[in-house]
């Protein structure tokens, strides 16, 4: 394109209506502005409820995962008394600390002094 046809080009451009732009109908605007507002709302409780979920499966996790160590720890005790290969020692044992059975001679003494 020369210098000439560009300046034909300018020229036409100046004699071309401008259409006028069409004005949004208010209710229209309005209602697009509600709905909009709505779904940010929407969005933001949304959000909000799932991050309270979130904290709240946190603390059920943390709770569970403690009991499974506990229950760990339970097992390796069971695992370590199964494994014992005189179980006479451990039927001895279980008998004085939890059943508290004790032996024909033997004495406990206890404190009664409630310190």
């Amino acid at each position: 394109m020369n210098e000439a046809d560009v300046m034909k080009a300018r020229k036409g451009k100046k004699n071309v209506l401008i259409k006028p732009k069409k004005k949004k109908h208010p209710v229209l605007n309005a209602l697009v502005t509600i709905s909009g507002a709505a779904f940010i709302m929407y969005c933001l409780s949304s959000i909000v409820i799932t991050q309270a979920e979130i904290s709240e499966k946190k603390q059920e996790l943390a709770v569970l995962t403690e009991k499974a160590e506990k229950l760990e720890d339970e097992n390796d005790e069971y695992r370590s008394i199964l494994s014992e290969e005189d179980e006479r020692e451990f039927m001895e044992r279980y008998a004085i600390e939890v059943l508290g059975y004790a032996y024909p001679n033997e004495r406990r003494f206890y404190d009664t002094t409630g310190n």
